[in-house]
């Protein structure tokens, strides 16, 4: 049902990946991607966060910023740091973040099939992000960040990859996170095409991250009313199996209590389920710790709110807005509003509790993290996820791979 193809990949020379490669564009702040790339020039942020290199009264969207980046990508590609294969193939990375790994199929992806729902997104995405994406791609006429899409395991798809990932990699390198990044390319035609092929049978993709990008990538498609054969029809993508993802809990800490005491916001909650003392803020489905008073509590919902709810409904994202943050914090929305912070990733419980007791938040929620199968459970019915619901980790390396929409 999806179509991918083969392409013929921009990539950094193998001995200088590990000074091209930078994380994604939009983890970083302009001031921490400034002091990054400050003593490296061979960096990718120069690219994909331009401006870095202009005054810091610019704004990042200002049409000098693009100009900027075009210049950078242009100079790399001029001094041969990055350089095109002169055949498209489907490629193999790997990412290992301690004892676990995820490998994923690099390949361009149908923009008609983001249309049509063959690829489907679990979050809205905002326009200005949009428009900042779709810039950047028409000034370089590249795609340079890919998408992180995931779908079914398939055993076709492992057996390509296996056999691959047995010889020697392209590119082997460790980021200063310690998250390990591994390319090999796909030579056979017959390889190639028994992936496109299982792809083509296996069903939707997913977005898991990136969902600006492809937006961006598919209205640059339209807008140059590409044929089906053009390069502009398609947007880059690493995708993954499902089983071998890793999500994280996307966490919420709240900044006052609403007026409330923190007996009268127990009480409140007590009427919402249980509420008891916990050892420690690990949280379980339908079963959040609460950081409140310098303490760890356990609150389970009670059965029925979570039953009379659709998939997304009954997360505990949602529930949590719907039936606390919204009527007990005055939280109306989640995306504007400056009493709640979101504080996703690899620190944990800890990280909420050295919130709390910093004194800038009055309690802390730890929740359990959702997973690949509720997010097809969402999406297959048309639904979103609530805002702020995934946290994929790790994250995909810029410049590793770039797909030219233009020669």
């Amino acid at each position: 049902m999806a179509e991918i193809k083969p392409f013929a990949a921009l990539r950094p020379k193998p001995d200088l990946a590990d000074q091209i490669a930078a994380p994604p564009y939009d983890v970083l702040s302009s001031s921490e991607a400034r002091a990054m790339a400050a003593d490296n020039p061979l960096s990718f942020l120069h690219v994909s966060k331009a401006e870095i290199d202009l005054d810091p009264s610019i704004d990042a969207h200002d049409p000098r910023v693009y100009r900027q980046a075009q210049s950078a990508f242009h100079r790399l590609i001029k001094q041969g740091a990055l350089e095109q294969d002169d055949r498209p193939h489907l490629y193999v990375y790997r990412q290992t973040m301690g004892d676990r790994s995820q490998t994923g199929i690099v390949a361009a992806v149908s923009c008609a099939d983001y249309e049509n729902r063959v690829v489907r997104r679990h979050e809205l995405t905002l326009q200005a992000k949009e428009n900042d994406r779709l810039q950047h791609i028409e000034a370089l006429s590249a795609q340079t960040g890919p998408a992180f899409l995931f779908y079914p395991p398939n055993q076709a798809v492992a057996r390509v990859v296996q056999k691959a990932a047995a010889a020697a990699p392209q590119v082997d390198l460790t980021a200063a996170d310690g998250v390990r990044h591994t390319v090999w390319t796909i030579h056979e035609q017959g390889e190639m095409e028994a992936v496109v092929s299982a792809f083509q049978e296996m069903g939707p993709l997913y977005i898991a991250d990136g969902h600006h990008r492809t937006a961006a990538a598919v209205r640059v498609w339209k807008n140059r009313q590409s044929g089906p054969d053009k390069a502009s029809a398609y947007f880059l993508a690493v995708s993954f199996p499902w089983d071998q993802l890793k999500i994280l809990p996307y966490n919420r800490a709240v900044r006052d209590l609403n007026g409330l005491t923190a007996e009268k916001f127990v009480e409140a909650m007590e009427r919402l389920g249980s509420w008891e003392a916990a050892e420690n803020g690990v949280a379980a489905r339908h079963d959040l710790r609460v950081f409140l008073s310098g303490k760890w509590h356990r609150f389970r919902w009670r059965a029925d709110l979570p039953a009379q709810e659709d998939e997304a409904g009954r997360l505990d994202v949602a529930l949590l807005q719907k039936h606390v943050l919204t009527p007990l914090l005055g939280i109306d929305n989640p995306r504007t509003s400056p009493k709640i912070s979101f504080l996703g990733g690899i620190r944990g419980p800890g990280m909420l509790e050295d919130a709390v007791k910093s004194g800038e938040f009055a309690l802390a929620f730890s929740l359990c993290p959702v997973t690949a199968q509720d997010i097809m459970a969402v999406v297959d019915k048309g639904g979103v996820m609530p805002p702020k619901s995934t946290w994929f980790e790790p994250k995909l390396r810029d410049g590793l791979f770039s797909y030219l929409i233009e020669a």
